[in-house]
C-alpha cells in the first residue's frame, strides 16, 4: 500500500508584505457590515499593505454623509443574532439593538464609523465610490465623506488593485 501524496499547496509569489494590496467591496451599509471591512482595513494598513475599499450599492450608506452616523443594526433576518424572529420583527427592537451594538463597540475601544473612515485615511487607506452606484442613488461627490478619492467605474477599481487580494462584504 502506498501512503497518499501530500495535498499540493499553491504558490501565491513571494509572502513578503512588500507590494501586497487588498481590495474590499463594501455592499452593504448596515452597522454589522460596515465594522468588518473597516477593521480589515485598518489591520492591514497596520502591517503595511496598501488597502483599498470600493463602496457600491447599500455600502454607500457608510460613506454617504447623511447616513453615515446613523447605520442601524438589525435583528430581522439574521439568525446571528441570537433573537428569535417574531421578537426581532417587533417595533423599536432595531433601535435596541443599534444601540447595544454602538455601546458594545464603544466599550471595547472601537471607533465610530466616521472616526474609524478618518483613521484609515490617516493611515493611508483609499475610499472609493462606485459609479454605478452612485448614478442610481443621484449621489455627487459633495454628498460623500470628504476622504472619498473619487466616484469611479467597476473597471477602473479592478485596473487600481490589479494583484491584490479581494474581500467582498
Amino acid at each position: 500500500m502506498t501512503e497518499p501524496k501530500p495535498a499540493p499547496v499553491p504558490d501565491f509569489g513571494d509572502d513578503s508584505e512588500a507590494g501586497r494590496k487588498l481590495a474590499i467591496i463594501c455592499s452593504k451599509g448596515s452597522l454589522d457590515m460596515a465594522y468588518p471591512a473597516l477593521v480589515l482595513g485598518n489591520a492591514a494598513l497596520g502591517e503595511g499593505v496598501e488597502v483599498h475599499l470600493f463602496f457600491t450599492f447599500w455600502g454607500f450608506d457608510i460613506i454617504t454623509k447623511k447616513r453615515m452616523h446613523n447605520l442601524k443594526f438589525t435583528p430581522v433576518g439574521n439568525t446571528a443574532a441570537h433573537v428569535p424572529q417574531p421578537v426581532a420583527a417587533l417595533p423599536g427592537i432595531t433601535a435596541v439593538a443599534t444601540s447595544m451594538m454602538k455601546k458594545q463597540i464603544a466599550d471595547i475601544g472601537v471607533p465610530a464609523v466616521g472616526e474609524f473612515l478618518d483613521q484609515i485615511v490617516a493611515s493611508g487607506g483609499h475610499l472609493w465610490a462606485c459609479r454605478m452606484s452612485a448614478d442610481m442613488m443621484k449621489l455627487r461627490m459633495e454628498d460623500l465623506y470628504d476622504a472619498v478619492e473619487g466616484i469611479i467605474n467597476a473597471s477602473d477599481f479592478i485596473e487600481m488593485t490589479a494583484g491584490a487580494q479581494l474581500l467582498f462584504i
